[in-house]
């Protein structure tokens, strides 16, 4: 299993030691590239005004972090193209799917900025064209591998004339239209080329070499090589490009069914998780996807090892139909459990109503796999995921389960996403996430910030309070705003604006939203009087804020009104989201530009 991903950024920790390896994979397979061309990528990265581009890593890794691939993409924002730089598969290691998995997701990132075509040099396969002919069945493999996506070298120019005598073996310039068929003209062409040569290889081609290339380009619209390898495709065939930044991708906990507690006041009920679905749905703005499965050493990141291996053994020991509820807890001695493990389940849990049974531990695990296999969606730029799963968890600390909650899906995530830039956490849920305040309240790298009922009335009572700031190097990163017993939209939007001025100052690069939709009126866990018009404009104002967003289903248990409640708050969401993003995309290109 690979992942694909993009790097903008190469100085986070996630991402420093991907980009090390990528260099140094580089050094072994580009032997004619220079170690300094090389050490330059990541500084081109964060300072793309000095070549007029930026300069973005796609790389297909594996969950422990082996380089499959990689592909160097250029976006000359001025003359709106993309320029691959490099696509390479590592060596020694199996490669099926990863070279055309990882051009597929350049060709998407080329569509999601809107470009005339994605540009490439490619090798040639005319035996005329080299002295050293040993290359040219590889050659031909490439050129055969870019025809099949309707990429077609660029014919009747001068492109492939060598700078110096002793060149041998000068490449095609390789053009991609990304299936829309749209005649590349020779204006744009010229532009383009002396963009690409005077850019990227000013130290190499001199002025009137450039100008001799230019000025070759005759043909008008531009021709393209024929296809020599297969067929051209038609239209119908040529794979759709989808602009993944305009769906939320949907991840469904489809082992949520088999944790079903029948027992009588037991509100957590599979059927939150089919009505949600219902009327998300009927938006349009979804796609589900397949769950990926992740080892438990990031659960271990978060939770106690201890805690992680009582709650699987005394879940896989129950009896079907049978349920532990804690009813004894260490209030003298904390530090040594009994052994009777029914009995030590109030050693590890806060209250007498979240059940241990044969499969709590199951349901819980698949939401981690759901919640991680969203985080790897976030980081591979499809920037709205929603994992919709049961049983919820921002209950959950580090050593301890309760309120419905086992694993903490939305500090697992913080975690994960963490070593790739800041999180901010905003839960909305009408009670405290306490797991995440004490997970990360020693922490500055995630921000967390929690709105819900006051702990003199609210579970889960003992924490939540405003003066709860944080400790250590995480003082100052933890926001609670308890709010009073009966509260309405208006009231709550006026602290909602607060926490995203918070998350706003704190310049985050993921946001996690807690979802609660028990903040609904009728809510038979809450008090307060939210409406569906308000859950629009709730999340119309969160997805203003323009961050790569994964949204963790957690509390709502109305559910007359949970999936109505949940379509307006993504409609909310999407619309503010997508209209945020459109503002800064079009400031970024004019700061280039400029």
């Amino acid at each position: 299993m690979f992942r694909i991903r993009k790097i903008t950024n190469p100085c986070l920790e996630g991402n420093r030691q991907a980009v090390e390896k990528i260099k140094s994979i580089m050094k072994q397979q580009f032997s004619a590239v220079s170690a300094e061309q090389i050490d330059d990528i990541p500084r081109q990265m964060t300072n793309p005004v000095r070549k007029k581009y930026y300069t973005s890593l796609i790389i297909a890794d594996d969950i422990h972090g082996n380089i499959r691939g990689f592909a160097v993409l250029m976006y000359m924002s001025d003359l709106q193209f993309c320029y691959l730089d490099y696509l390479a598969v590592t060596p020694g290691r199996p490669t099926s799917g990863v070279g055309g998995s990882l051009y597929e997701r350049v060709r998407e990132e080329a569509v999601s900025l809107d470009t005339t075509g994605l540009f490439f040099e490619c090798l040639p396969d005319d035996p005329g064209l080299c002295r050293d002919q040993t290359s040219l069945s590889q050659n031909k493999k490439r050129l055969a591998f870019y025809e099949r996506y309707g990429a077609y070298p660029v014919i009747n120019t001068k492109y492939e004339t060598p700078v110096k005598e002793e060149d041998d073996c000068a490449p095609y310039l390789v053009y991609d239209d990304l299936g829309t068929a749209r005649p590349l003209k020779a204006s744009e062409l010229r532009k383009i080329i002396r963009a690409i040569l005077k850019r990227k290889y000013s130290a190499y081609c001199p002025a009137d070499y450039i100008n001799m290339v230019v000025r070759s380009v005759k043909d008008d619209p531009v021709k393209l090589r024929p296809p020599r390898y297969a067929r051209a495709p038609k239209e119908d065939e040529i794979k759709t490009i989808k602009n993944n930044n305009l769906k939320f991708r949907l991840f469904v906990n489809g082992k949520h069914q088999i944790h079903h507690v029948r027992e009588v006041g037991y509100v957590e009920s599979p059927v939150r998780v089919k009505t949600i679905v219902r009327e998300i749905s009927r938006l349009g703005i979804t796609e589900e996807q397949k769950i990926n499965v992740y080892p438990d050493k990031y659960i271990y990141e978060v939770h106690d090892r201890k805690f992680v291996n009582y709650f699987k053994t005394v879940c896989s020991g129950l009896p079907p139909e049978k349920s532990v509820y804690p009813y004894v807890f260490p209030i003298r001695n904390s530090t040594r459990p009994p052994k009777e493990l029914s009995v030590r389940a109030g050693y590890y849990c806060i209250d007498t109503f979240t059940p241990l049974n044969i499969n709590a531990y199951l349901a819980a695990r698949w939401g981690v796999n759901c919640t991680l296999t969203a985080s790897d969606s976030i980081l591979g730029n499809h920037p709205l995921a929603y994992v919709l799963t049961r049983p919820p968890g921002h209950h959950a600390e580090r050593f301890v389960f309760g309120g419905f909650c086992y694993f903490n899906n939305v500090a697992i995530a913080g975690n994960y996403l963490s070593k790739f830039g800041k999180v901010a956490i905003l839960d909305i849920d009408y009670h405290h996430g306490n797991g995440q305040q004490q997970i990360f309240y020693e922490r500055a790298d995630v921000l967390t910030i929690s709105i819900h009922g006051h702990p003199s009335f609210a579970y889960p009572y003992f924490s939540g309070f405003r003066e709860e700031k944080g400790e250590k190097s995480g003082y100052g990163y933890n926001y609670n705003f308890p709010l009073k017993e009966i509260i309405n939209g208006d009231e709550y939007r006026e602290i909602l604006g607060k926490a995203l001025t918070i998350i706003e100052k704190f310049k985050a690069d993921f946001l996690i939203v807690a979802l609660g939709l028990d903040t609904s009126k009728g809510d038979p866990t809450g008090t307060w009087l939210l409406s569906a018009k308000d859950f629009y404009m709730n999340g119309e104002m969160i997805g203003r804020l323009g961050l790569p967003s994964l949204i963790i289903q957690e509390g709502g248990y109305r559910n007359r009104f949970l999936g109505i409640n949940a379509r307006h708050f993504f409609k909310g969401f999407y619309e503010g989201y997508t209209n945020r993003k459109t503002k800064i995309r079009n400031k970024e290109i004019r700061k280039i530009q400029t």
